[in-house]
């Protein structure tokens, strides 16, 4: 299943979904940060979730993302 286009589609999918997450992720942070709801804390869980309609794939990573210092 080597097809440029499906290889390319894909790329593009990933690129999109790395790049809009962690501009969300980002402002998430920075408005929990700012109504105090993330005081005392140095981690957060993420999880992330990629499913293909009609292929009944449901794909889940997770992990702790460490917190950026309150100063930078």
């Amino acid at each position: 299943m080597a097809d440029d286009a499906f290889e390319m589609s894909v790329r593009k999918f990933l690129k999109q979904l790395g790049v809009t997450g962690h501009q969300e992720m980002e402002a998430a942070i920075r408005a929990a940060r700012a109504s105090g709801a993330l005081d005392g804390k140095t981690t957060i869980k993420a999880r992330a979730v990629v499913t293909l309609e009609g292929t009944g794939l449901n794909h889940q990573v997770e992990a702790d993302i460490v917190l950026p210092s309150s100063e930078g």
